[in-house]
């Protein structure tokens, strides 16, 4: 259970990376950017549960174009700000072989979540993966997966809102922000 009192000092001490017009401005590029590559093929879009739902509910209106859409859920997080083992508590709902697949989540961290998500789909013969971030994390490493289209990018440090949370809470703030530095 999201303690109100905790969650409220978290936003207060957080730092906005991106304002709402900031995420509506990467949403519609993006959206222009998926439809230049796609509008041909009538893609299986796949939303990544939960923190992806924020970002494909503002995404598929703007796509112009026949698609089919449904959800997965994988998850690296379980409830926790540090990330273990691929889990898939809901895997896709119909056959992927043949279909072009475009995967839609909220964040590309570290790689690992896109990476399994991208590599079990190939081996289920997919004919096409290509996958959508609302942001991705700016790191000094590489990372085993990279996405084909980017809203924003973020700084190395835990970010919230837009479908994204911090222990279990804001989900549903319009902008990213930053848990704030400890002095």
């Amino acid at each position: 259970m999201i303690d109100p009192t905790e969650a409220w000092n978290v936003l207060e001490g957080a730092d906005l990376l991106h304002s709402e017009a900031d995420i509506a401005q990467a949403v519609a590029r993006v959206a222009g950017e998926i439809e230049a590559r796609l509008a041909g093929s009538v893609p299986l879009v796949l939303a990544v549960m939960g923190g992806g739902v924020v970002f494909a509910g503002q995404l598929l209106p703007r796509l112009h174009f026949p698609l089919e859409f449904d959800f997965i859920h994988v998850t690296r997080y379980r409830g926790t700000t540090t990330g273990g083992s691929v889990g898939w508590p809901v895997a896709p709902h119909v056959p992927l072989e043949g279909r072009t697949v475009l995967v839609v989540d909220d964040i590309l961290d570290e790689g690992h979540t896109l990476a399994a998500i991208r590599d079990r789909f190939l081996a289920e013969g997919v004919r096409a993966f290509h996958s959508a971030v609302l942001c991705e994390k700016i790191l000094p490493r590489d990372k085993p997966a990279r996405a084909d289209f980017v809203g924003v990018t973020v700084p190395d440090r835990y970010v919230f809102g837009c479908g994204m949370d911090v222990n279990g809470a804001w989900r549903n703030l319009p902008g990213i922000h930053a848990v704030g530095l400890r002095k």
